[in-house]
């Protein structure tokens, strides 16, 4: 019975240890992007916003031989920065691609029908596969393409925050 508990105890650590070693090696890099919506853009029509990456380039540099692999997408957001209280009431829909020097342009998140007075929204991850070439090339660009229900009375600036995940390359 003592030989059983010790066993079980053995294996219960061994488990929990390969979890926390995967969690500590599993390496997560945030990019923002702000969105400034006018009050000229009109409802019913996509319209499109970039912006380079400068955040993500520091941590790689534009460096193929950064020692990361299997970057993914983990999550992304939509938020309200200004006017103050605003929400994304106005906004209808969203969609978010990245690319970079030399790669084409990968949807990575969107949402579609958007009904919320929330002033923050998680969209919904598009699995593109690998995003290592984009990530680690040169002049990482991010571009958001949204649409209105309506006009807006003023200004709305919005920042999109997305995390992508990688783990150590041998």
């Amino acid at each position: 019975m003592r030989n059983i508990f010790l066993m079980t105890a053995a294996v219960s650590a061994l488990v929990v240890s390969c979890g926390t070693v995967q969690s500590l090696v599993q390496n997560t890099f945030p990019y923002t992007a702000n969105v400034l919506v006018s009050t000229g853009v009109p409802a019913d029509k996509e319209v499109s916003s970039t912006s380079t990456a400068t955040n993500v380039q520091t941590w790689f540099g534009g460096n193929n031989n950064a020692k990361i692999k299997d970057v993914r997408i983990s999550d992304a957001k939509i938020s309200v920065v200004s006017p103050s209280g605003g929400n994304l009431s106005a906004i209808k829909s969203v969609k978010v691609y990245v690319s970079s020097s030399g790669t084409g342009e990968k949807l990575v998140a969107s949402r579609s029908n958007i009904t919320t007075d929330s002033s923050s929204l998680n969209l919904d991850i598009n699995d593109t596969g690998y995003l290592d070439e984009v990530v680690k090339s040169s002049g990482l660009t991010v571009r958001t393409v949204y649409e209105l229900k309506n006009q807006t009375s003023s200004d709305m600036n919005l920042k999109i925050a997305l995390n992508f995940n990688s783990v150590p390359a041998n």
